[in-house]
């Protein structure tokens, strides 16, 4: 597990924001990638977006997620494998805007994978959402990665999982909770100066 200054660290490929001259502020995609799949759900854009950053319920319908652990506000663990197989990682939303747009990055010292994930509406009302991750493993795993039949092998499990998404939230027909915040580099934004913190915790989770 990283601890908190490594999560704090840039990492210069990671998708963020840009504040051009004129005082907009744009968001800046992931430049290198390895994979890039796109569904369309027949839900508003805003179900969608809700129903995606609830990120405990992943299990309910994911392949491959078996459990996620909320860390921090913008931090969480993921444990994901196939049959007996498991691996626990951390993974920080570095960039959220909703409605719009998640991006986030696996929390070590060389981290081992970033991605983003895009929402636009379409002309029948549904979602088109699209996942692009970068994939930076080390040692051997780095030749392999970058061989045309591991892209595929990662482009068909994205896919898989956006269609079993696509098939649980069309299910539900709305989603089954929602955080609104907004998240840059890493830290969630906030409108008003913030209230006494409470003993209890309140996670940007359902």
């Amino acid at each position: 597990m990283a601890h908190e200054d490594d999560a704090r660290q840039a990492v210069p490929n990671t998708p963020g924001v840009l504040s051009d001259g004129d005082g907009v502020t744009r968001r800046r995609p992931l430049r290198e990638r390895h994979v890039e799949e796109t569904v369309e759900v027949a839900v508003p854009v805003r179900t969608a977006y809700n129903q995606w950053t609830q990120f405990k319920t992943f299990p309910r319908f994911s392949a491959v997620v078996h459990g996620v652990e909320q860390i921090r506000p913008t931090v969480t663990a993921w444990t994901i494998g196939y049959g007996p197989l498991r691996h626990r990682f951390a993974v920080e939303i570095v960039e959220q805007d909703p409605d719009a747009y998640l991006a986030w990055r696996a929390l070590a010292q060389n981290p081992s994978h970033q991605g983003e994930v895009e929402f636009r509406p379409t002309e029948s009302g549904g979602t088109a959402i699209t996942v692009r991750m970068l994939l930076e493993p080390q040692g051997a795993a780095r030749i392999l990665t970058r061989s045309s039949r591991a892209a595929r092998l990662t482009a068909r499990l994205v896919r898989g999982e956006l269609m079993n998404f696509k098939q649980f939230i069309e299910g539900l027909g709305q989603e089954g909770g929602a955080w609104r915040g907004t998240i840059r580099n890493g830290r969630v934004q906030h409108d008003h100066p913030e209230p006494p913190r409470s003993r209890v915790a309140q996670w940007p989770v359902g």
